[in-house]
């Protein structure tokens, strides 16, 4: 999903929010590894774009898991040269395709800015405050909460399959640790939904760290096939979609 979220905005010129959801679909209806549940629910429900995950949501009542979260990075890099407003609108728009629930939504958009802060060569940690005060006022104080400094994920109410304690356990890994490979090995050995988590913490820590501090043994087996399509991406060919998004993302900035 991380990748089909990269590839549309080159394709489509910027943020389509249907074309989005159409490539969403086509992979989940292409028999993919592995979907969660709820996005799972959305994605065949055959309802339009800009009402399948409300309706969901409206009929389940939950909507708050962190699939929005696990494949948000492409599109981080690709708006956050535009600046804070512009990537956390962003965040919410593509989440609220799959989630209906509006702390996803909030929970994107701090992954999303506290990603611009980084790739800029800041501390996203030291952002943390500025980020939250941009959150919608009603989901501020939950979000405060998991992203406080003596915060940990043993303190957390939900397992880690939720919005909540998957950002806050990235936080704290990244501060528990001094580098991408104990942060990736912390934020796993906590257990739970580690795919998601470490998905979520290799983002920040990638940002903050650089593509260098990742082990190579870890980058060569690394691979992302696309259904439908018989396509396989190496890190060669993720390495492209990343330059050209931050391209992208300069040039619409700069404009």
């Amino acid at each position: 999903m991380a990748v089909h979220l990269g590839e549309a905005p080159l394709d489509a010129g910027g943020l389509d929010l249907p074309e989005i959801f159409d490539r969403f679909r086509a992979w989940a209806a292409g028999d993919p590894k592995d979907i969660g549940i709820l996005t799972e629910c959305v994605l065949g429900s055959g309802l339009p774009w800009d009402l399948a995950a409300q309706i969901h949501f409206q009929t389940e009542g939950r909507a708050a898991g962190n699939g929005a979260l696990m494949r948000a990075v492409t599109a981080a890099v690709r708006f956050a040269p535009q600046g804070r407003d512009a990537t956390m609108d962003a965040a919410r728009r593509i989440s609220a395709l799959t989630h209906g629930d509006g702390a996803a939504w909030e929970g994107t958009a701090i992954l999303h800015e506290l990603l611009r802060h980084a790739l800029d060569g800041e501390d996203p940690l030291g952002a943390v405050p500025s980020t939250l005060a941009a959150v919608r006022a009603e989901h501020r104080a939950r979000w405060a909460t998991v992203l406080a400094p003596d915060w940990h994920p043993a303190l957390a109410t939900e397992n880690n399959g939720a919005v909540w304690p998957c950002l806050g356990s990235a936080l704290w890994a990244l501060r528990a640790t001094a580098d991408f490979p104990a942060a990736l090995r912390a934020v796993v050995d906590l257990g739970g939904d580690t795919d998601t988590t470490a998905a979520v913490t290799g983002a920040l820590a990638g940002a903050v760290y650089g593509v260098g501090a990742i082990p190579a043994e870890w980058l060569a087996p690394l691979h992302v096939p696309l259904p439908p399509a018989e396509r396989v991406l190496w890190v060669g060919e993720l390495t492209v979609l990343a330059e050209a998004l931050d391209a992208a993302g300069r040039a619409a900035g700069s404009g």
